[in-house]
């Protein structure tokens, strides 16, 4: 169902934003045919990655040249043939990829609907470390852990803990009722998309109920807590900046 004419749950300030599947305006993506794609958050929102919905039609497909920025996709729905690198796997919904800098990636063969979540960032090496290697992987093969030890908080963590990674992206998984422990507030900024469920995020001094298809930045230090609500569980995926140097 639309939003009342004139009316939406949808902000954008200067360290955090709200956008829902009706704010969608498809922009076009060099690299990206026979598809829908949605720019949700990049640097001209204030952020310092991209990230993309892109809906595919019959025969659509996505894929780019190798260069200086980095790719995670997550298939939401759909699948189709993927290709990082030297990889090549059929992937379904819960797939996900990590295409390195410097490597290209493809999807092709889609069927019709697909939908694939990107976060893109330049990558930032580390001196003394070695780039990172090209993943195609199940979400459903890679084992949850209770948050600080909270059983309704379940934390998929869907990149290796390594410090030749810059970003990370995980999936966060609550029970109803199920919170984060306390208000966070660091340096790592975050781009998020509800997968499922419905709960309320507190950013900075502002609440906001969200569900299913809710895109959310949340800039460096910007105050941040969430609660499921609702009688079924609630899900998110989310990415964040990691394992560089302070200044």
């Amino acid at each position: 169902m639309p939003e009342l004419f004139g009316h939406t749950r949808a902000h954008v300030g200067p360290r955090h934003a709200l956008l829902t599947p009706h704010n969608h305006v498809a922009s076009a993506v060099p690299g990206i045919s026979g598809a829908t794609s949605v720019i949700l958050i990049n640097e001209a929102m204030g952020a310092k990655f991209a990230q993309l919905q892109v809906t595919f039609q019959a025969e659509g497909r996505a894929g780019q040249p190798a260069g200086p920025s980095q790719t995670f996709g997550y298939v939401m729905e759909g699948g189709g043939t993927l290709a990082v690198g030297k990889l090549k796997a059929k992937v379904n919904a819960g797939w996900y990829f990590y295409a390195p800098a410097g490597q290209t990636w493809s999807l092709t063969g889609v069927k019709p609907g697909t939908q694939v979540t990107l976060f893109q960032k330049k990558y930032v090496p580390l001196p003394g470390t070695a780039a990172p290697a090209p993943i195609i992987a199940d979400a459903d093969k890679v084992k949850g852990t209770p948050f600080l030890g909270d059983p309704a908080a379940n934390l998929q963590v869907l990149l290796p803990d390594d410090p030749a990674f810059d970003m990370a992206v995980n999936v966060f998984a609550y029970q109803p009722g199920g919170h984060l422990p306390f208000v966070e507030v660091h340096v790592m900024e975050h781009g998020l998309l509800m997968l499922g469920g419905q709960g309320v995020y507190r950013l900075e001094d502002s609440w906001y109920p969200v569900e299913k298809g809710d895109v959310i930045w949340m800039g460096p230090y910007c105050p941040q807590w969430f609660v499921a609500m609702g009688k079924t569980p609630a899900s998110y995926l989310y990415y964040k900046d990691v394992n560089r140097a302070a200044l």
